[in-house]
């Protein structure tokens, strides 16, 4: 992922509720913005969206700073988190992705 001082990897895990709304559980990372800080509340609302570049733009361009965006192999955002001022972060999510938790939330079966 790359994120504002650089690239890096980071092992990401997580997983969903099966109702709704969906509730991701992400496993804490020290020094990273998956740590949780005390009295923080909601950690981030994920959106699915259709032009990942064009709505990470929209979101900085309303103050909203890029904390980290998820790359495939060729370089290709397909997840990016966004912080404002005030409330909780925002993760825009390529529609690509949707077939794979949607799959999970029917099956309950990780993708393998």
């Amino acid at each position: 992922m790359s994120l504002p001082g650089g690239g890096t990897v980071l092992d990401l895990r997580s997983t969903y509720s099966m109702s709704l709304p969906r509730l991701e559980l992400v496993r804490s990372i020290p020094g990273s913005l998956w740590q949780p800080v005390a009295g923080s509340g909601v950690h981030h609302l994920g959106y699915w969206s259709d032009d990942l570049t064009a709505d990470s733009a929209e979101l900085a361009r309303h103050g909203y700073e890029s904390e980290a965006v998820g790359r495939r192999p060729d370089g290709t955002p397909y997840w990016a988190f966004h912080r404002g001022a005030t409330g909780p972060r925002i993760e825009p999510v390529t529609r690509t992705l949707q077939p794979v938790p949607e799959r999970y939330w029917t099956t309950g079966r990780r993708p393998s």
